[in-house]
């Protein structure tokens, strides 16, 4: 099958991608999407590759969405994976322990394969995350309505509340930064385009600091003025999945128009509604604070 999106979206900038993403959190299922666009484009001719090895090959790709994939869009047999799966089949087989784990998914994915049926694959694998969706509900599970309630382990034994396992608590940390706005009339808010890799790879934020001081120390080494009339604003947290992000934003202006930080790319002064780029939720948030 040849997709005219997908060459569309391949001959995109990675800035267009992520600009379109924003708001939406694991910017790295962008960048993989993008990439995985130019590797089709390039390497199959624009044509989605039927062969489950060459789909998994895909940036971004497991197994799990290998097989829905090719389940779905050309019937083939492949059994998946995914979080409703994981716990209808934890709950009908009475397999305890949390699915996270290499041993529990191990066994999850041979039940998996054995209950994959030979033929209207597609039907099945939809039947089976819908059956996660809508019935085997993570907080409640509608048993009456279920069609393979009959012999289900979990509808046996009253386990529901217990299936699948819960993932074991650990400490949510917490991290602060500092983020500086540094503001020009002419040339608008400084921002820093982050790596491709780690938390909000690709996007345009802030310059961060660990602390006021380092923050200030560097706006005067760039841009040879006095940075000690900064102003701290209200402190933001952002919560990701595995730890808590205050950031304390704080702000300085600019006397006259200043280049010198532009000599790498990875600096843009913006102006809002001009820059079509991608921005975490926090990071927007500040633009239109401090944008008005």
């Amino acid at each position: 099958l040849a997709f005219p999106n997908i060459t569309a979206l391949a001959s995109a900038s990675q800035d267009a991608v992520l600009h379109h993403w924003s708001g939406l959190g694991y910017y790295a299922r962008a960048r993989n999407l993008h990439k995985a666009a130019q590797i089709i484009v390039e390497k199959y001719a624009g044509e989605f590759p039927t062969d489950i090895e060459q789909v998994m090959a895909l940036p971004g790709i497991g197994r799990s969405t290998a097989g829905a994939i090719l389940s779905l869009s050309f019937n083939q047999r492949h059994a998946i994976l995914d979080g409703n799966v994981k716990r209808v089949l934890a709950r009908h087989t009475g397999t305890y322990g949390w699915p996270g784990s290499t041993k529990v998914e191990k066994t999850l994915w041979e039940y998996a394969e054995q209950r994959t049926p030979d033929h209207d694959n597609a039907a099945y694998t939809q039947a089976m995350m819908d059956l996660g969706a809508t019935l085997c509900t993570r907080s409640q599970a509608n048993c009456d309505s279920c069609p393979v309630q009959y012999d289900c382990y979990a509808h046996e034994t009253s386990e529901q509340s217990n299936l699948p396992t819960k993932k074991p608590k650990k400490n949510h940390p917490e991290k602060e930064v500092v983020m500086l706005v540094v503001k020009s009339v002419e040339q608008g808010l400084l921002m820093q385009r982050r790596p491709n890799t780690g938390i909000w790879g690709g996007l345009l934020s802030f310059p961060e600091f660990e602390n006021t001081f380092s923050a200030v120390e560097w706006f005067q080494d760039q841009f040879n003025q006095n940075g000690q009339d900064y102003r701290e604003h209200e402190q933001i947290k952002h919560v990701f999945s595995h730890y808590s992000l205050n950031i304390l934003p704080i702000s300085l202006q600019l006397d006259a128009p200043s280049y010198r930080v532009m000599e790498h790319d990875e600096w843009v002064w913006y102006k809002h509604h001009q820059v079509q780029a991608g921005v975490a939720a926090p990071v927007n948030k500040l633009l239109e604070q401090f944008s008005e």
